[in-house]
């Protein structure tokens, strides 16, 4: 069985002359999992739930509410032999319009915060957003995530790639993770255990899942200024980050001492668009969906931006958003 986490660069080239909505999967139909008060659905477009609002069909989805579901969708996956697809809020992600193969699994319903005001630890469920967990923080006065707010994700995807803002990012605060295996064995690692880098960590790739984190963080300030301290950090992002469209967030990783961003604006690419995916205005690290954009328009559109940067340039930009199924090169 393979485990894709939604931080996995899975992108082929593919032959395909199929129309873009078209899907091979069977028809819709439910299975119930067993053991649980969940079913298994086929044919679920994934375009409904990743922020590019781009996406075909998952050949069979579940979105479990708890660890004991989520248990019984692996150990499901398992005895069919299914490759499994973790998907979180669905930011920083490119779904091929063909659709994604076997299980995909959701964490967006795994929702359970804990604070423990003596310790400073936060101990957070994988499905939990970013932004709402950077203010819920900041309402009890609790510093460390403020940073965090215009992150659009779940935990448990943060926790994966290391996710980062403002000079700050998650291995910053990061004291530990739950994880569970394809055998459905549960396993905490440290911060430590994850061998974090910029934008990484050696769960991209990887077979397990997180299912919880705990991040210290630093209880006691006045409330009224660490709200302050967090909706600044929003306000800079929406000030200067194109939010009014679907968008991945960044694209690109930043190439030291470059920025992704300054190397495709002074390539000439502002505005450049393909089909109805367009290189953002106000942002050129952004690549957003004009209205209609198909999963193909976006992945084109940022193949074009790599090959035009690395001719001016000689530096080939390195994909941060994660891209999962097959997309036809045709540019």
């Amino acid at each position: 069985m393979k485990i894709s986490q939604a931080a996995v660069n899975v992108c082929t080239n593919s032959g395909l002359t199929a129309s873009k909505k078209q899907s091979t999967y069977s028809e819709n139909k439910e299975i119930r999992l067993p053991g649980t008060d969940y079913a298994i659905r086929s044919q679920v477009y994934l375009s409904a739930y990743t922020s590019y609002r781009v996406g075909g069909p998952a050949e069979w989805y579940i979105a479990p509410r708890n660890i004991e579901a989520m248990h019984a969708s692996v150990r499901y996956a398992k005895e069919q032999g299914l490759p499994i697809t973790i998907l979180g809020a669905g930011s920083n992600l490119l779904v091929s319009d063909c659709g994604i193969p076997g299980l995909v699994i959701a964490t967006r319903h795994l929702r359970q915060t804990h604070f423990n005001q003596e310790t400073g630890l936060l101990t957070v469920a994988a499905g939990e957003p970013i932004p709402g967990l950077a203010l819920e923080a900041a309402e009890r006065g609790w510093q460390g995530l403020e940073w965090a707010v215009g992150i659009p994700g779940t935990v448990g995807g943060a926790v994966v790639m290391n996710a980062g803002a403002h000079d700050s990012c998650i291995a910053d605060i990061l004291v530990s993770a739950q994880v569970l295996s394809p055998d459905g064995t549960l396993e905490t690692l440290t911060r430590e255990q994850f061998g974090y880098s910029y934008r990484t960590s050696i769960l991209q790739g990887s077979d397990r899942i997180v299912t919880q984190a705990t991040f210290q963080l630093q209880p006691g300030a006045d409330p009224a200024q660490v709200i302050a301290n967090t909706k600044q950090h929003k306000l800079h992002r929406l000030t200067t980050q194109p939010y009014d469209k679907p968008s991945c967030g960044s694209v690109f990783r930043n190439p030291k001492p470059y920025a992704a961003g300054w190397l495709i604006e002074q390539t000439g690419l502002k505005g450049f668009q393909i089909g109805n995916a367009q290189v953002a205005q106000r942002h050129a690290n952004f690549i957003v969906n004009c209205g209609g954009a198909s999963s193909w328009d976006i992945f084109n559109l940022i193949r074009h931006v790599q090959y035009q940067v690395q001719d001016r340039w000689s530096i080939l930009l390195e994909p941060e958003v994660k891209m999962l199924g097959e997309f036809p090169v045709v540019c």
